[in-house]
């Protein structure tokens, strides 16, 4: 199954096609928020490399949020975009689970942070039991010192990955995870699509059409108009 993958969702652009397993092509950018314009030209490199055309792709998969409300929207409608009218395969991949999967099969919690701003963290708890990715919990918004206090009651080894590592390593100084790679830590597209080959294989599937992004919380322009409407 030939499988391309998006991540936007933060900082790092990533662009991955995977044969199944096997990466054949990868591009990522960490270099500011200019997914709009770098995105597709992405895309473009990994095909040309591989000397394919998107009408060769079997599965198409982007992670869907959380994360950046833009970054999230411009990955979603890329993805959107390129699948459109070609009755292929389309999941959505939590940008939380694909992170989780870049640290597998770390012996320990695997806690996936992306910074949320206001001093919380978008999170969700990962395991790995018997060669298995294991979810501990939903996807979800919380403050950094409710997660510390959980970590700290579970009384195991934890590692972190995501854009939010340093902030919650400064507003949580006595919350020590195990130490990782920096390489692991961003977003990868490779991991989405191992996420999404794996829910394809469940036999879940998709369609551009129903592909849209997951928001957390109300963005902050939203919030801002409902309290002036309430003011």
């Amino acid at each position: 199954m030939l499988i391309l993958a998006l991540d936007s969702t933060a900082i790092v652009a990533s662009v991955a096609l995977c044969r199944d397993e096997r990466v054949i092509a990868s591009f990522t950018v960490k270099n500011g928020n200019t997914h709009s314009e770098t995105l597709l030209p992405m895309v473009e490199a990994v095909l040309r490399s591989a000397n394919l055309k998107i009408e060769d792709i079997d599965l198409f998969a982007c992670s869907v949020g959380p994360g950046s409300f833009t970054g999230v929207r411009i990955g979603t409608a890329t993805v959107k975009g390129l699948a459109f009218g070609q009755n292929k395969n389309c999941i959505g991949v939590s940008t939380l689970e694909a992170l989780a999967e870049n640290l597998f099969p770390f012996d320990g919690i695997i806690c996936p942070v992306m910074n949320a701003r206001r001093g919380q963290v978008y999170n969700a708890l990962f395991r790995c039991e018997n060669g298995t990715l294991i979810r501990l919990c939903e996807d979800r918004a919380l403050s950094v010192a409710d997660l510390a206090a959980e970590l700290a009651e579970a009384g195991l080894p934890f590692a972190l990955c995501g854009d939010g590592v340093e902030e919650f390593k400064r507003l949580a100084p006595n919350s020590v995870p195990v130490s990782v790679s920096a390489l692991l830590e961003d977003q990868s597209a490779v991991s989405v699509a191992k996420v999404a080959l794996r829910r394809a294989n469940a036999g879940e599937s998709g369609t551009d059409s129903a592909l849209v992004p997951v928001y957390l919380r109300m963005p902050q322009a939203e919030r801002e108009r409902l309290e002036k409407l309430k003011q």
